[in-house]
């Protein structure tokens, strides 16, 4: 994922600059706390060539040439003029060009603070651990698991930026999924508590490539390993993605409707992707956030339906289900955390995220002899014969269902496949519906946050020509995942992410309006698929600044 937030433009220096400068006691010299050429770090940790440091001119023009010079370079230097009567070398004017007072904090990926809890690296601190105590640690039990436990995640691998977030994202890790393993095998059947396991979409190709399988075969080796270790559910996902898919065809269909010049509905913007929710709703603000689509994301979609109503299928209290999801990237950690409690339960849809690179390493740790076994359903002993994906290679398919979906039911046009046309890159394609000459349908797919910034910046100048966007925070796409695509020198490995798309490209594909069980949970769960509940249980409305939605983002 490509952090956007060193190359942002800084207000607060803006106005510095412009600010007349503070009166001084006689013989004080002025300094500026600007970054020396020495201590320019890139948006990619590389540090700018050292210069020398020359003498400065009057600070007004130069400071302000400096910034414009760093905001080109994606530089977001911090510039604090302070009174420096300590000062000694000075030009005949009294200003001096000093080092800054403390090391040039680098950002991170998605960071949406003004100060980083992520200092400037170093060699020796650039993959620093947060070291936590465990549970298991706290407790001093040690379970037949302790050995796999230890499977730590890299802060610079997530957006956790507030000191809180980062200490309970580094323990969604396998430490506290072996806890409970190893707290069902005690005496204590108080203790007890019922694992499932769902697994993302996105992350079956992955185990595919790694197991030389096919994503259905893959599913059910995963499930096999998992059981063996005490699991007792394994579900697929993508029952939960079809929730989300068929609430967003409805409300692009309404938006596209009530759209007018007065009361601007469109563009719709896709919200599954927690590096890009946090960054619209901490960063960009009221300006975008409406354009986000209210349909929760499959991640907390599939906390309710298995907290929900899987345990009130099997007369289970919710707080008796440790609710696990393996997903391809560390964003999903933080979005559990900020998972809104279920109602009249009090307990959150997910308890735990493991990626799927933290899973095999787990299954190369094991020696642990492993059968097969079918993928559970959440209804009762029906097994899933055969795991299918949705219709794209790098994501769960939003933009392709929403485009045929809104051809037939505005324009009455069946579209039999979505030709996408590559335009600025790779991660930026648009597919258009035409009719006489004119355009009916225009959607795009913006991957990484080099194009989600040409997104934003056109969508605020009002020249802004896509009604629909499916925005992904990775470039490359869901598949593209740091938690499963990343090579063990931290480059992205591009064969397994190339055989990964094969591999979704020759599953088959299965629209959700065609999934036999999703009329019956609408009304067996939901109360029909126009009820009041369906409101509450599958949409969410959407934060923006200084409107923090739990105790993990009140310091921002």
């Amino acid at each position: 994922m490509q952090g956007t937030h060193a190359s942002a433009w800084n207000p607060a220096l803006h106005t510095a600059l412009l600010l007349p400068p503070r009166p001084r006691e006689p013989g004080a010299r002025r300094a500026c706390a600007l970054p020396s050429r020495q201590s320019m770090v890139t948006p990619l940790g590389v540090a700018m060539a050292a210069g020398p440091r020359h003498r400065s001119s009057p600070p007004g023009r130069r400071h302000l040439r400096l910034a414009r010079t760093s905001r080109m370079a994606g530089v977001q230097c911090q510039a604090d003029c302070l009174m420096n009567p300590g000062s000694t070398a000075a030009d005949s004017s009294g200003y001096v060009c000093r080092p800054p007072f403390a090391p040039l904090q680098m950002k991170c990926e998605h960071c949406t603070r003004k100060e980083c809890s992520k200092k400037s690296k170093t060699d020796d601190q650039e993959n620093a651990l947060v070291d936590v105590p465990s549970p298991v640690q706290e407790n001093g039990e040690k379970g037949e698991f302790h050995k796999l436990a230890y499977v730590k995640i890299f802060l610079s691998d997530c957006l956790a930026c507030d000191s809180r977030e980062a200490v309970q994202v580094s323990q969604q890790n396998a430490k506290d999924f072996f806890r409970v393993l190893n707290l069902n095998k005690k005496c204590d059947t108080s203790r007890h508590r019922v694992l499932a396991v769902s697994v993302c979409p996105q992350t079956l190709p992955y185990f595919a490539a790694k197991f030389s399988l096919n994503v259905t075969d893959a599913s059910r080796r995963l499930c096999g390993f998992l059981k063996s270790l005490g699991v007792h559910y394994v579900f697929d996902m993508t029952i939960a993605v079809d929730f989300s898919i068929l609430e967003s065809q409805k409300e692009f269909v309404h938006r596209y409707r009530q759209h007018s010049e007065e009361e601007p509905m469109l563009p719709m913007l896709t919200s599954t992707c927690p590096g890009w929710v946090r960054y619209a709703e901490r960063v960009l603000g009221h300006s975008i956030t409406p354009h986000l689509f209210t349909a929760k994301s499959p991640q907390q979609i599939m906390g309710s339906l298995v907290k929900d109503y899987f345990a009130r299928q099997q007369n289970l209290c919710p707080d008796k289900i440790f609710h696990v999801i393996v997903a391809p990237c560390y964003d999903k950690k933080l979005e559990a955390l900020q998972d809104v409690p279920i109602a009249l339960h009090g307990s959150r849809g997910v308890d735990c995220v493991l990626t799927s690179g933290e899973i095999v390493q787990i299954m190369e740790q094991s020696d642990l002899s492993v059968d097969d076994a079918a993928v559970d359903t959440l209804f009762g002993d029906l097994k899933e014969e055969v795991v299918s994906c949705h219709d794209s290679t790098s994501s769960d398919g939003y933009l392709a269902h929403i485009f045929r979906h809104a051809a037939k039911e505005l324009f009455n046009e069946d579209v039999e496949e979505v030709t996408f046309r590559t335009l600025k890159n790779k991660d930026f394609q648009e597919v258009s519906l035409g009719k006489n000459g004119e355009v009916l349908l225009r959607f795009a797919a913006a991957y990484g946050f080099q194009n989600i910034q040409n997104v934003v910046l056109k969508l605020k100048k009002g020249k802004f020509l896509y009604h629909f966007v499916e925005v992904l925070a990775y470039a490359g796409g869901c598949l593209n995942g740091r938690g499963q695509a990343q090579a063990e020198d931290g480059r992205v490995d591009r064969t397994l992410l190339q055989q990964m798309k094969g591999i979704c490209a020759a599953s088959p594909v299965w629209p959700p309006e065609t999934s036999a069980h999703m009329q019956e949970l609408y009304q067996e769960w939901l109360g029909g698929a126009g009820a009041p509940r369906v409101q509450a249980t599958l949409h969410i409305a959407h934060q923006g600044p200084g409107q923090p939605g739990s105790s993990w983002d009140i310091k921002w």
